[in-house]
C-alpha cells in the first residue's frame, strides 16, 4: 500500500513538474530593424512576450538579464560574453547580411567604386569590415572613403545624390527604390561568396540565457524549434511574414515588407553548426570580437 501511495506520489510530482515547464513563457528581446524579421511571425502572435529596442541600447539587453533570448549582433553578443559581461551563449544565427552597393549612376557597376568616391556606414563596426575586406579580396579598391552613422543616413544621401555610390541595407534600399526606380544595387554577400565560399556572413545571431538553459532546457529547445520555423516563413510564407511585420511595426506596408524581406538573407543555422561561419567572419575585425575568435563553450549545443 505504502509503495502503491509513493508511486502515486512521484508520478503526480512528476506530471507537474513537466506542466510547469510546458508553461513556461519564454521573452524575447530584439532590435527594431531587419533582424527582427526572424521571429515576426511568433511575435505577431504573441506581442507581449517581445520588447523591441533600439540597436545602440541592445548591450544593455544583455546586462539586465531580463530576456530567456535575445537577438544581435554576433560580434556584439560575443564581445560581451568574453569580457564576463554576458551569459547569454549563441544559439543559432539568424540573419547572414543585408548589405548592398547601391548608386543612382547610370549603368552603375561594381568596377565603378575603383574610381569613385564612396560613402559606407557604421565607421568602426564588423559590417564596414566586412564591406572593406570583400572588396579587397576582389580587388576593388575604392578612390576615397567616407562615412555616415546609419544605412538610414547613405539611403538620403543616395536618394539626394545622383552621383553617390553608397554602402546601405535593406530594408532602406526597397524603400529608397520605391522612390528611385534609376537604383541599381549589388549584394555585398555576392562578393563574400566569392572571396569566402560561404552564403553570407555571419551577422545576427538569437542568444539564450544560461540561466534558462540551466532551468528550463525543455523551454529552450520548443522555442528554438519555433525560431527555426519562423525564419524558414521568410521564405516559404513571405506574405504571413511581410503581414505580422506591418502589424509590429518593423516595416511601414506590405509591399515594402514583401519587397525588401528576401532581400535581408534571413536563415536559421544552429550556432554548433554555423561556427566555422562565425569564426570565419570574426577573423575579418577580430576587434570587434573582444581581440579573438569565441570560446568553444560561447555556443549553445556545442560539446
Amino acid at each position: 500500500m505504502k509503495k502503491t501511495i509513493a508511486l502515486a506520489l512521484a508520478s503526480l510530482l512528476t506530471f507537474f513538474a513537466a506542466t510547469a515547464q510546458e508553461t513556461y513563457t519564454v521573452k524575447v528581446s530584439s532590435p527594431n530593424g531587419a533582424p527582427s524579421l526572424a521571429l515576426a511571425t511568433l511575435a505577431e502572435k504573441n506581442p507581449q512576450d517581445y520588447t523591441y529596442v533600439a540597436a545602440e541600447t541592445i548591450a544593455a539587453e544583455f546586462a539586465n538579464k531580463k530576456a530567456d533570448f535575445i537577438i544581435a549582433p554576433i560580434n556584439a553578443g560575443a564581445k560581451l560574453y568574453k569580457m564576463g559581461k554576458s551569459t547569454y551563449k549563441l544559439a543559432a544565427v539568424v540573419t547572414w547580411g543585408n548589405l548592398y552597393f547601391a548608386s543612382q549612376k547610370k549603368n552603375f557597376r561594381l568596377k565603378d567604386i575603383k574610381k569613385n568616391d564612396i560613402t559606407l556606414f557604421g565607421e568602426n563596426t564588423i559590417n564596414a569590415s566586412v564591406a572593406l575586406s570583400v572588396l579587397e579580396k576582389n580587388k576593388i579598391k575604392p578612390k576615397t572613403l567616407q562615412y555616415l552613422g546609419s544605412a538610414a543616413n547613405t539611403q538620403s544621401l543616395l536618394l539626394s545624390d545622383a552621383k553617390a555610390i553608397v554602402l546601405t541595407a535593406e530594408p532602406a534600399l526597397t524603400a529608397a527604390r520605391m522612390k528611385n526606380q534609376n537604383i541599381t544595387a549589388y549584394a555585398l554577400n555576392d562578393l563574400y561568396k566569392k572571396a569566402s565560399g560561404f552564403d553570407g556572413f555571419a551577422q545576427a545571431g538569437l542568444f539564450v540565457r544560461a540561466e534558462t538553459i540551466e532551468q528550463h532546457p525543455e523551454a529552450v529547445e520548443a522555442f528554438l524549434a519555433q525560431a527555426k520555423e519562423s525564419c524558414a516563413k521568410c521564405t516559404s510564407d513571405l506574405h504571413a511574414v511581410a503581414k505580422a511585420a506591418v502589424a509590429l511595426q518593423i516595416l511601414p506596408n506590405t509591399k515594402i515588407a514583401e519587397a525588401a524581406i528576401p532581400n535581408c538573407a534571413i536563415r536559421f543555422m544552429s550556432a554548433a553548426e554555423a561556427k566555422k561561419q562565425v569564426e570565419t567572419t570574426a577573423q575579418i575585425d577580430l576587434q570587434q570580437y573582444g581581440g579573438s575568435i569565441p570560446a568553444d563553450d560561447f555556443y549553445y549545443g556545442e560539446k
